[in-house]
């Protein structure tokens, strides 16, 4: 297992200091299941380094990381993010792994084994009976596993007085049954409780859709894996340091086995589009401008109220800086890294998202405003840095 990198190189004062003069500092996370401990490694570096979020975004298991960060105080969102992990991945799966990928292959076997069989303690249990013999219609037809050991288990880790009291914005991503429209539930439009929580991660066929005013939601990462684009469109001009947390990677090597294949498949399906996103996001602002641009030769007498309007929030278009941090799969994992829930693999992904965090501070520069006529840009550990 990995060790904890020392401290930081840079003082916590000095990385606040540059991450304050952002008007807004955002946490966007992935759907992941199992590998979210990843995530929770991430906040743990930023807090140490005084770089608190006044927004948390997430899809799936990045939903209910972000709330529990979002609906606990500063002093104790930590405690409760391991509370949480180490309740779901609290089952023991062998008193002893000894070295080798070998025997990590078949522990984490085991482990996925052992999730599909029994379900997840404070997560998710078996039905009864399976669904494909219930009765259509009756609540056990739809899903193979009964979450409502989630929903005592979110109650326990999260007050939902201080996540609606708004002090720490939070977005979770969902989508209708129904309509198969992604929706966000917003807590600055509408209070949020448990259900929107459990209905971000209310992935099918293995867990049931959630019921919200008359309305029923799956997990969000079927439409979209990360919630990035959400807050790259919004209108309020806000200058935003943004750290996308993402749990499986678009890139990898070309497939061996069958195992390969399967893996592979489900990173480039669940991987978000950052790249993509940012690369439109870019057009779209170049395109803004030079309309801006070509606007402020005409006469204003003939200008009309929207083009001023217009030229006005364009002359303080706030920069948008993305730090992106991608969890890297360990040669031992396999495509059922995503639901081998053991303590072991928790701490290890736990690990390295405080390490690639403490690697990505090392360069306080990434945290400067973007002085480019984009207005956006990009930073990616795995891609940028060699060492």
């Amino acid at each position: 297992m990995d060790t904890l990198l020392p401290e930081l190189v840079h003082s916590p004062k000095q990385i606040a200091s540059l991450a304050r003069r952002y008007q807004r500092i955002a946490l966007v996370l992935q759907g992941g299941g199992a590998l979210g401990a990843y995530q929770a490694g991430v906040y743990h570096a930023l807090s140490e380094a005084g770089c608190e979020p006044n927004w948390l975004s997430g899809v799936s298991i990045g939903a209910i990381n972000s709330s529990i960060i979002a609906g606990n105080h500063p002093e104790n969102r930590l405690a409760k993010l391991r509370q949480f992990w180490e309740t779901v991945s609290g089952r023991k799966i062998w008193a002893y792994t000894p070295d080798g990928d070998f025997f990590r292959v078949l522990r984490n076997h085991t482990s996925a084994l052992m999730t599909l069989a029994t379900g997840q303690p404070g997560f998710f249990e078996p039905r009864p009976l399976t669904p494909w013999f219930s009765p259509t219609g009756s609540e056990g037809a739809t899903s193979y596993y009964d979450s409502k050991q989630l929903a005592a288990t979110l109650q326990s880790v999260i007050d939902f007085d201080i996540l609606n009291s708004q002090k720490t914005r939070l977005t979770v991503g969902a989508v209708n049954v129904r309509s198969g429209n992604f929706i966000y539930f917003d807590n600055a439009k509408e209070p949020i409780d448990v259900r929107h929580v459990m209905a971000s991660g209310a992935l099918p066929p293995a867990l049931p859709a959630v019921k919200i005013d008359g309305e029923y939601y799956w997990d969000g990462g079927i439409v979209s894996n990360t919630p990035l684009q959400y807050l790259l469109e919004l209108d309020d001009n806000l200058s935003s340091l943004v750290f996308q947390v993402d749990l499986f990677s678009a890139r990898g090597s070309l497939p061996r086995d069958m195992r390969d294949v399967m893996g592979r498949h489900k990173d480039i399906m669940y991987s978000s589009r950052t790249r993509q996103n940012t690369d439109q996001f870019r057009k779209l602002h170049r395109l803004r401008r030079r309309l801006a641009a070509a606007l402020a030769k005409v006469p204003p007498a003939h200008r009309s109220e929207d083009e001023e309007r217009f030229l006005r929030e364009m002359s303080g278009t706030a920069a948008v800086n993305i730090v992106h941090l991608i969890y890297q799969q360990r040669n031992y994992e396999s495509h059922a890294k995503d639901y081998e829930f053991s303590g072991t693999s928790m701490r290890e992904h736990w690990t390295a998202g405080y390490n690639d965090t403490k690697r990505t501070l090392r360069h306080p520069e990434w945290l400067n405003q973007p002085q480019s006529a984009d207005g956006v840009v990009v930073h990616d550990l795995h891609r940028d840095d060699d060492t």
